[in-house]
């Protein structure tokens, strides 16, 4: 049976009526057309499908959409502010953390919940914390830089504004 599901989705507040057992993943990319959440493994697995719910990154394949309810939901397309790249994502342009892009985003978003709950993490908390996103291009030096960078990058910005 159909519910009416309230959220703010990338901040805005959105509602759908849907069957509140679909899977978040499919209902972020099919009803809400946002396809940077990648299908990886469906099991919670491999990180590609990776969103922060209420600034905490979580697998949405593993997630219904009643479950977020009264939420907040951050995908990769909601990081950005206008032009300007969050400081995880210009890390990563700039590290070159990237080879075929598909684990990128679950990386971006698993980066950012880190760096919201640990704003200066050591290299070895940052490698504990991303373990889990599966990646097999071979880019995970230059993603521990750019997770580095991006920390940096905050750090100074929540002290001068």
């Amino acid at each position: 049976m159909e519910k009416l599901i309230r959220f703010n989705l990338n901040g805005k507040n959105r509602e759908i009526t849907i069957d509140p057992s679909r899977t978040l993943l499919w209902v972020l990319r099919d009803q809400f057309g946002l396809t940077g959440t990648k299908y990886g493994c469906g099991e919670g697995l491999c990180g590609a499908c990776t969103i922060l719910l209420d600034n905490e990154p979580v697998r949405s394949c593993m997630y219904q959409v009643g479950d977020v309810m009264d939420h907040d939901v951050v995908t990769i397309e909601g990081l950005s502010s206008g032009d300007r790249l969050h400081p995880v994502q210009k890390a990563f342009m700039e590290k070159d953390a990237l080879q075929c892009g598909y684990c990128t985003p679950g990386m971006i978003m698993n980066a950012t919940g880190l760096l919201l709950s640990n704003p200066e993490p050591t290299r070895q908390e940052i490698i504990y914390a991303m373990e889990d996103n599966l990646c097999r291009c071979g880019a995970h030096i230059r993603i521990i830089e750019a997770i580095q960078e991006a920390s940096l990058e905050m750090k100074s910005k929540n002290h001068n504004g």
